[in-house]
Order: structure tokens, then sequence, then C-alpha cells
């Protein structure tokens, strides 16, 4: 049966459980399902339960070693992985479940079953490389299902709004010209990495977008990125996959950052990113987001702008701070 919504996500089945005073736990997942119904989407939506990535899946982008290690170190009892990290005894199931979420993600839409695919789950997966993990993340979900899909000669792009640089998507996919990925993020912040210059290996020259905002940038800002920048080189690229890393923690309440985002401007960017696809071609992936409140809203109204639904809870936000980034990555990229 097709409907506008399908979200792969069960926050009963999570088992991440991180210590009550790390920001990425458990609460958060269902916060932002929580946005759904609040977003009056209850008849738009279907739910499924996701599916474990295989090991063979997380292969495509993460050593055979540091995998087994993971499920290892869960098996003995988890702890902290680094200084930002942590995994329980059930983080190696809910890690795989939540790979699995965007490859479930991929094929309902492959198969016409939904026009637009929401991936929900913990923890996020954009900082996580080929063999560690890092800022929350064990395995790099959106990468699985992308370089899936690039393995077989189809062109993604991913458009990684999260108020932190993915560094470890950026660092997978450097040098695969089948890849261009395009990150807004907040500098100078954790990881330190996104720099403008980073455009991409010796294969791929020009796959790799950076944009490094300051702290007070607000949605006027963004949207332009999108309509002066990021849009232009995506269509440049042709890309036959969208997938957006759907971090809210740039939203102007979340405390781990210093963005002044609101829930209407992530709408706002939704809108225009799935228009650099063709239709039923448009995976969104919850990453970071630390606000429950934010983190709810926020995915309500990027959901509901997406199958052309009104949910507002927010007005847009508007300000100059940050138009400099955007003149120099237009200047950067030749972009008249």
């Amino acid at each position: 049966m097709e409907v506008p919504i399908a979200v792969f996500a069960t926050a009963e089945l999570d088992r991440h459980i991180t210590p009550s005073w790390h920001p990425e736990r458990p609460g958060r997942l269902d916060a932002a399902l929580a946005g759904i119904p609040a977003a009056g989407l209850d008849d738009a939506v279907r739910w499924q339960e996701p599916r474990l990535a295989l090991p063979a899946e997380l292969e495509l982008v993460h050593d055979q070693t540091y995998i087994l290690g993971v499920e290892r170190f869960c098996e003995q009892g988890g702890g902290d992985l680094d200084p930002d990290t942590f995994a329980a005894p059930g983080s190696w199931v809910t890690a795989r479940r939540t790979a699995g979420a965007v490859l479930d993600a991929v094929d309902a839409l492959r198969d016409g079953t939904c026009d637009v695919a929401f991936a929900a789950g913990r923890p996020p997966g954009h900082h996580a490389v080929a063999d560690r993990a890092m800022g929350f993340c064990l395995f790099n979900n959106v990468s699985v299902a992308a370089a899936r899909l690039a393995a077989k000669g189809e062109k993604v792009a991913i458009v990684d709004w999260d108020v932190h640089h993915g560094n470890g998507t950026q660092d997978i996919f450097y040098d695969d010209p089948n890849v261009f990925y395009a990150s807004t993020h907040e500098a100078p912040l954790y990881p330190g990495t996104g720099r403008a210059e980073e455009m991409g290996g010796p294969s791929a020259p020009r796959s790799n977008l950076n944009l490094p905002f300051p702290a007070g940038t607000r949605g006027d800002v963004y949207r332009r990125a999108v309509d002066e920048v990021i849009a232009p080189l995506i269509s440049d690229f042709a890309p036959d996959w969208l997938f957006i890393s759907a971090g809210f923690d740039g939203h102007r309440n979340d405390p781990l950052a210093g963005l002044e985002l609101t829930s209407a401007d992530y709408a706002d960017l939704a809108v225009r990113l799935q228009q650099l696809v063709p239709k039923q071609r448009t995976v969104v992936v919850l990453e970071g987001g630390y606000d429950f409140d934010a983190l709810s809203t926020s995915t309500g109204a990027t959901l509901a702008a997406m199958i052309g639904e009104g949910f507002r809870p927010e007005e847009p936000s508007s300000g100059e701070i940050g138009l400099p980034t955007v003149a120099a990555a237009k200047q950067h990229w030749g972009i008249l």
C-alpha cells in the first residue's frame, strides 16, 4: 500500500541505553517520533519496524575488525568507546537496526510504496569513520545505504544539515565520484573538520562541499546557501538519490551549539532539497538534536512540508550573520 510517508523506527526496541547525563539518550527518539502525530500526520504515515543491517552491509563502509570489535565490546558489557561515545550491551543490535532503517527506507522508495521515507533511530551516524566510533556515533548509517547504491553505479547526494560537520561521511566518500556530500555546520565546533577548502579527492574533485557558518546564523542565510550554492552544484551532479542527514541541533534552543534555526527553517530546507532529485528518491535520516521540544517540532514540520502539509509551530528566522560564508562558497566554486 502506497502512503505519503513511511517511517522506519521502533522506539520500544531501542536498547542503546546511555547514562542519564548523556546528551544522546533514549528520550531523543521518543521526542522525534512524537513530532509526527503532533503535526497531524497520523493518516499520512505507515510505521514499519526496521530490520537489522547485516555485518556484511556494514562492511560496505566499515572495517571488519572494527565491526567485530563493537560487537564484542557490547557483549562484554559496553562502556566508553571514547570520551563522547558510549555503548551498552544492547547497542550492537540497536545500532544495526538503525542502519537497517536507512536500507529499508531506500527499498520502500524504490518499490514505490511511499513518497518520502524517514529513518529514525539512534545512535546517530555521521561522525563514525571506517575504523572507529566518534561523536556519539557507532556506525555511519547514511553511508551504509549510500554505499550500497553507489556500488551499483547510482549517483547519490547527501546533504548534512546537522550542526556538527559529518567528518565520517566526508571521509568515507571523499574520493568517490558517485557521491556528492554537502555539509552546512557551525564552525568552530566539534569535530573541527569541514573546511571550505575540502572539495574532494583526486578521483572525485568538486564532490565535497562544506559551508562552515558562525554561531548566530539563521534560516534566511541557510535558504540562500541552498538556493545559491547547494542546489546549483547538486543539479550539475544530477543524482539519482538524496539523503538528508537531518540533525536538528542547529535549532535555536539546542544546548550543544549556537545556530539560530527554527523548525520552519528546516521545513523550508527540506522542500527545496527534495526538488533536486526525482520523486520517491528522498530519504530523511535522523542525526543529532538534543532539545526534545525542538527535536519534536522540527521533525514534524520537516515531514509535513515534504508532503505539502502546513504544520508550522514557529516562524522562519532571518538575519545577516553567515552571509560571508555563502559569498565565499560561490567564489570558491566559481558560481556566478
